[in-house]
């Protein structure tokens, strides 16, 4: 399904956008009728998933060898509602989520970007896709259920 950066990168970035629609929704929805739960529930799901769209957004940035500037912009985008999705096609337009998943060191003999300890072991977990992507859901369970714990970051009164 995820045979690529961009079908991977894409798919998240939609999903973070739905995300916004169902917390905005259980917003309104508590707004009018009350259901408080309709937040949580909103809510719950998009934190889960604006999770998961940072650790897409940092691997398809290592497999993709960005810069700063469109790892911290693809980072920020999930605090502005849809922006992902618009920020998704700036990157593939311009060329930053093009080619396939680097399992291989780069054709140009020694290609700085591959000489790290993190390069070989990028390529190393690309290659166990499965693997890689349960340790990853993992990470982000682990993640999503520690803020849960913490709480809301509203203060209590």
């Amino acid at each position: 399904m995820f045979r690529s950066p961009l079908t991977l990168y894409r798919t998240v970035a939609i999903a973070e956008a739905v995300s916004w629609t169902l917390l905005i929704a259980g917003l309104v929805l508590r707004a009018t009728v009350g259901l408080d739960v309709a937040v949580s529930i909103g809510g719950g799901i998009h934190g889960f998933v604006v999770l998961a769209y940072a650790a897409t957004t940092v691997l398809v940035a290592k497999n993709q060898h960005w810069t700063a500037r469109p790892t911290i912009l693809a980072l920020i985008a999930t605090v502005v509602p849809y922006a992902t999705v618009p920020l998704e096609l700036w990157l593939h337009r311009s060329g930053r989520l093009d080619g396939p998943w680097r399992t291989a060191p780069a054709p140009a003999p020694g290609d700085p970007r591959d000489r790290t300890w993190h390069d070989r072991a990028f390529r190393a977990a690309i290659g166990h896709p499965l693997l890689l992507g349960g340790g990853l859901v993992a990470a982000v369970a682990l993640a999503f259920a520690v803020l849960l714990v913490i709480g809301p970051p509203v203060p209590k009164a």
